[in-house]
């Protein structure tokens, strides 16, 4: 269907409209600030209070409109941003990855990776591929689908076929990877400050949710792989469209970097190896094992090295970086994609720190799990509502770190409060975060796809990107939630030290 006739008035139509009046996401937290503010002196002057259960201590609702409150918000508003956990850790992450990005390794890697297999193997590799692209972060999803319609035609397959592959896979499986990436980073600092507020020591790693993810990963690309199969090709049918470009090869000076690039990541996992796999190996703990060691506890740090030599290697050999002053040039040119992300966390920090002044992410937690419990609301069916009401508010809101600075500070608690840790509460966020980006009529990146989609057929549209993208993210959806029943069920462990339940 085109985008000119297709049906309007429908839902998808209302969700366009609702997500397109939706204020930017920095003037959303200046209205939440406010309304937090105002809810924070009614509860005050009520006397609202509630009983910390793991503590046992009266946490009382703290007035931000009081002269203590503001005293407090004037002398903390530097501080609040200074020391906001996620900033310092993304900033240096988008360094490093931006930089390897920035001198043409990364997107070498996925050409050679994409048009470099036989037919056979396309579709997994552009869906294993794309799910792993949140390693670089947005990036992945301009290069992929444009790389798999490609290769796609190459071979004689239809490349619309591809280019929704490469969308699902960047999209609906965004948060998926097999090493923890900027996502993982971010996602955590914000979950570690939220569970703070039930627990000062509580400690949430990047790493929280990574055996999780790592499965995740191969079982979304197995059911990629079938859904193209079974829905998508035959809607298709045969392509009668105009030739596709030919994607060229990569060069001769790239394939050396890569090549030179291969060499020091294996050479750079058998020194971690070397330095891990003894009994008394430097990156193990005190105690002799590997999860309180080095290794875990600095693998973002390390990956945020690994990432800037890798980068120099390739750089070098290939001969995208003429000298040394490229390299903090590179980074820092990384880094401009993250301005308007530095300004939106300097209201973001004011509203979780309010958040924890004013006490009501205990009050609310606590309430709501014990208003859940009095029902019967628990357990697995509590937690599939919670993946799915991350999905709806998806379709309005696409920034998935803004919703979880909303979410975290009631959600974590609460779970925290139910019996389950914090890790698994991010892990229900970000599957309900992921599937439905596919199919959100306001996400940027339509746009982009859609002007991919028309070089092979110009009648393609909104409604038909939507429409082809459905079955992904609903199979995407329910394999996902059933890979977490198995989680919940056998009690495995969602990453080094993090568990399901408390």
């Amino acid at each position: 269907m085109s985008e000119k006739t297709r049906k309007k008035g429908g839902v998808l139509d209302f969700i366009e409209r609702v997500g397109n009046k939706l204020p930017h996401p920095y003037i959303l937290f200046l209205w939440l600030c406010l309304i937090l503010a105002v809810i924070s002196c009614i509860l005050s002057l009520k006397g609202t209070s509630v009983i910390n259960p793991t503590t046992g201590d009266t946490v009382v609702v703290q007035n931000l409109l009081s002269q203590n409150g503001i005293k407090w918000l004037l002398t903390n508003l530097l501080s609040n941003f200074q020391t906001f956990t996620p900033l310092g850790l993304v900033l240096a992450m988008q360094m490093a990855i931006g930089f390897s990005e920035r001198v043409g390794l990364l997107n070498t890697a996925m050409r050679k990776a994409i048009l470099g297999v036989p037919m056979w193997a396309l579709t997994a590799t552009v869906l294993f591929l794309g799910i792993n692209g949140s390693i670089a972060s947005e990036a992945s999803i301009i290069v992929v689908p444009s790389l798999a319609a490609a290769a796609f035609a190459a071979v004689g397959m239809h490349p619309i076929a591809g280019l929704l592959a490469g969308y699902a896979a960047t999209n609906a499986g965004f948060t998926a990877s097999l090493i923890p990436a900027g996502t993982d980073v971010l996602l955590s600092g914000v979950t570690d400050s939220t569970a703070k507020l039930m627990d000062s020591n509580f400690v949430v790693n990047p790493t929280c949710n990574w055996y999780f993810m790592i499965v995740s990963t191969f079982m979304l690309t197995v059911v990629g792989v079938w859904t193209n199969k079974v829905f998508i090709v035959p809607r298709l049918g045969e392509y009668k469209g105009p030739a596709a470009e030919k994607e060229s090869d990569i060069s001769a000076a790239e394939g050396k970097g890569l090549k030179a690039a291969g060499i020091f990541t294996l050479a750079y996992i058998a020194l971690f190896a070397a330095l891990t796999i003894p009994k008394n190996g430097m990156m193990r703990g005190d105690d002799g094992t590997v999860l309180n060691g080095t290794l875990i506890k600095g693998l973002v740090p390390i990956l945020i090295i690994f990432f800037i030599l890798v980068g120099v290697v390739y750089g070098v050999v290939a001969g995208t970086l003429k000298k040394a002053d490229d390299v903090p040039t590179y980074m820092a040119e990384s880094l401009t994609s993250l301005t308007g992300y530095i300004v939106l966390v300097f209201v973001i920090a004011q509203f979780i720190d309010m958040f924890a002044y004013t006490n009501l992410g205990m009050i609310i937690a606590v309430n709501s799990a014990e208003l859940l419990q009095a029902a019967g609301f628990t357990g697995l069916p509590m937690i599939i509502f919670f993946i799915l009401l991350c999905c709806v508010v998806n379709l309005f809101m696409t920034s998935g770190s803004a919703k979880w600075y909303i979410f975290a500070p009631i959600l974590v608690p609460m779970m925290m409060t139910l019996g389950y840790s914090p890790a698994f509460a991010q892990v229900i966020y970000r599957i309900g975060d992921s599937c439905t980006n596919a199919i959100t009529p306001i996400y940027p990146y339509i746009p982009i796809a859609l002007g991919m989609a028309k070089k092979y057929d110009k009648d393609f549209g909104m409604g038909s990107l939507i429409a082809l993208m459905l079955p992904y993210a609903l199979t995407f959806l329910a394999s996902w939630i059933l890979l977490m029943i198995a989680w919940v069920v056998f009690n495995l462990p969602l990453g080094p030290g993090a568990t399901v339940f408390m």
